[in-house]
């Protein structure tokens, strides 16, 4: 039985690049085409990539909670995770999360496709610019790769100018109670800008659950949340909404920074780092 499985998903894949070969879409000239299967891979790809060369994205790439592109992929085809979607368009490089399912990346590596991985939670600045120039590399357009880093760069020297001598101790503090250490890209984040994160007092240094009467007890001079408003739609979203959360740290105490700007590394760290800045302002006014 499993033999008979295995002898018809071949048959089904032998198929499908068959089909790809007579319906695969234009190649760009001279320029590889390339599949994206991962959210964050998806960001850097579209930021440095012409449109033609992009053959497919992550079904999370149209997710507007974590993915910062969301409204500029409804051109794009939305690829399911599995290998069979991607061998059907053959492209030249599939571009992965090394986390990403280990059976898909085989089954492409085992069909003869190119498959670059990437660590997705990059641990250091250093390494986002890395992941941004390898994503150059990859799609041929290491200049624009340049301009991603200095554009970075120059948000992180804004960053830097905005917040000299500002010693706040923020709480990154999300659904149920969650908390972002130093491990974290919003720890990467506060290290740069010159915040102390709050959450290390915890002993946290990827992430974990903190009871709310320790939040408090904590004072911290601010929460960072991902969204604003007074409105709970589920239990997650309730816990940021407590009576004593809303006491002590009401809006004006409360930097807003979207969860999909810090998902990933990447030209989205330059959004947030802009933003963070334009918060701390609002709450200085």
């Amino acid at each position: 039985m499993i033999a008979g499985s295995t002898a018809l998903r071949a048959l089904l894949i032998a198929a499908l690049l068959l089909a790809g070969m007579v319906v695969s879409p234009l190649r760009a000239s001279g320029l590889p085409r390339i599949a994206s299967i991962n959210v964050c891979t998806d960001q850097l790809l579209i930021r440095l990539a012409d449109p033609e060369q992009i053959l497919g994205l992550s079904r999370y790439a149209s997710d507007a909670s974590q993915s910062s592109i969301a409204e500029q992929v409804s051109r794009y085809r939305a690829l399911s995770g599995g290998a069979e979607d991607v061998l059907v368009l053959q492209p030249d490089v599939v571009v992965a999360g090394r986390y990403d399912r280990r059976a898909t990346r085989e089954l492409l590596q085992q069909n003869g496709v190119h498959v670059a991985e990437f660590d997705v939670v990059p641990t250091s600045l250093a390494e986002v610019r890395d992941q941004i120039r390898q994503m150059g590399e990859i799609t041929q357009h290491p200049d624009r790769a340049s301009a991603e880093i200095a554009r970075l760069d120059a948000a992180i020297a804004r960053a830097h100018a905005a917040m000299a001598h500002k010693p706040y101790r923020v709480l990154p503090l999300w659904r149920r109670g969650w908390v972002s250490g130093s491990g974290s890209l919003i720890g990467l984040l506060f290290a740069e800008a010159g915040l102390a994160n709050a959450a290390s007092e915890f002993g946290v240094t990827l992430g974990g659950f903190v009871p709310l009467e320790a939040i408090v007890s904590l004072k911290p001079d601010l929460l960072l949340v991902s969204e604003a408003g007074d409105f709970a739609e589920d239990g997650g979203r309730a816990f940021l909404l407590h009576p004593a959360l809303q006491r002590f740290y009401p809006p004006s105490k409360r930097i807003v920074l979207p969860e999909r700007l810090t998902v990933c590394g990447g030209g989205s760290l330059a959004e947030a780092f802009d933003l963070l800045i334009a918060e701390l302002e609002r709450i200085e006014r």
